[in-house]
């Protein structure tokens, strides 16, 4: 038989026309052998719902198609991809991976050779460029259908960091950050800082995965939010889990320059609006505290945040400061106050409170065991004095609301007497 290009453009003609003409003849019988031996060859496809089933044959009738079409027209080839994927519901690219589909193409190229190449050896070469050309097409498809899941991926995390940073969030938050993968089921903490001016986010996500943690990453104008979310088997396995503050240290080579501020640790990500407040608002008054370290924790910054206004600050001090000492002893309250007064001066405060400089040291000892806070040191002790004043202020404020309520008492009293 003579090859086709020994042949004069018209006898090209001719053959190409008969060649088209039976395989529109075969194209049945195509069909049929390429759907028996995608149940004879692929173990997946047999066990494959019959909706599912149904859906790859229709891919496969629709490539028999598509190469009669491109075997007709080659110059075609652009939009061969399109048709014949397009015959595919979407979710049947969800379902099917693409080593699947690559042996459902080698099947379907498969019997193409054995029913058309055997029986017309001019078909082969047409046969191997066509697979080439699918097979490309299906690589394309699926990497398309990759971009948009990563795009989806990054609007979702977006979405999800944007309803922590406002403690506007629902019961999804949970789901919505499994589904990017988030796999902390024990502590988190906020980690604020100034989004470099080329953000690489991979950079940030290698780092969490040096440390062991999971990372949700989003950028808030010029600010650059990380959440760190630590794995409650971790936790467990480890002997000494890995603190968030070295964590942040690990993570500082993603941000910009400027400060970086950790929120305080939570239980777990429904509770992570609280660390990114904190994160948030010590991050705003950063620049107040000269020495500040980089990263730096939030409740380091404390006093700054209570003088700028933080409620949570504010409170914190309170609680965590002045409330335990009053409760605890009059004189601890009584001797701290004295000696932030006198400039930590242990002599001047003995004077004052006429007992011995021993009795004070006994008693600031006493105070760091009670509240972790030592006054001999200057930062500790700014945030120390910043506490009494705002319980002092606290404590006044609710005694006059007790009085005034008392009188008010004692008034309406008096009208019913009269």
């Amino acid at each position: 038989m003579a090859t086709p290009e020994a042949l004069t453009l018209t006898e090209q003609e001719t053959l190409k026309a008969q060649q088209l003409a039976w395989l529109r003849r075969i194209s049945g019988d195509l069909s049929t052998q390429v759907t028996r031996a995608l149940d004879d060859r692929l173990p997946w496809y047999r066990t494959m719902p019959p909706s599912r089933r149904s859906a790859v044959g229709l891919v496969a009738q629709s490539g028999i198609t598509s190469f009669i079409a491109w075997h007709e027209d080659p110059e075609a080839q652009p939009w061969i991809a399109a048709d014949v994927f397009a015959a595919a519901p979407r979710e049947l690219l969800r379902s099917v991976s693409l080593q699947q589909t690559l042996q459902l193409i080698r099947t379907v190229v498969a019997v193409f050779e054995e029913r058309i190449g055997d029986a017309d050896p001019a078909m082969r070469e047409p046969i191997l460029r066509y697979s080439r050309e699918i097979a490309f097409a299906a690589a394309d498809v699926y990497a398309r259908a990759a971009e948009s899941r990563g795009l989806w991926d990054a609007r979702l995390e977006a979405l999800v960091v944007d309803s922590i940073l406002t403690g506007e969030h629902d019961d999804e938050l949970p789901s919505r950050s499994a589904a990017l993968g988030w796999h902390g089921r024990g502590e988190c903490a906020v980690l604020v800082g100034l989004a470099p001016r080329t953000l690489d986010v991979d950079v940030v996500r290698r780092k969490a995965r040096h440390a062991g943690c999971d990372v949700l990453v989003g950028v808030q104008g010029t600010r650059l939010v990380v959440v760190i979310g630590r794995s409650a088997e971790n936790d467990e396995t480890a002997d000494a889990p890995i603190e968030f503050l070295a964590i942040a240290s690990q993570l500082a080579e993603g941000f910009g320059e400027g400060h970086l501020v950790l929120g305080p640790a939570v239980p777990g990500i429904v509770e992570a609006a609280r660390s990114a407040k904190a994160a948030l608002a010590g991050f705003a008054v950063a620049d107040a505290w000269r020495r500040t370290p980089r990263p730096v924790r939030a409740d380091d910054l404390l006093p700054e945040r209570a003088l700028a206004g933080d409620p949570l600050a504010r409170t914190e001090l309170v609680r965590g400061i002045y409330q335990p000492l009053r409760d605890h002893s009059s004189d601890l309250l009584v001797t701290l106050a004295c000696y932030l007064d006198t400039g930590r001066s242990l002599e001047a405060t003995a004077r004052e409170l006429f007992v011995h400089p021993n009795t004070v040291r006994y008693r600031l000892k006493r105070i760091s065991e009670i509240i972790g806070w030592d006054a001999t040191g200057a930062r500790e002790a700014l945030a120390l004095h910043t506490a009494i004043i705002l319980g002092s202020i606290h404590d006044a404020s609710r005694d006059r609301a007790q009085r005034q309520a008392k009188g008010h008492a004692a008034r309406g009293s008096g009208a019913v007497g009269g």
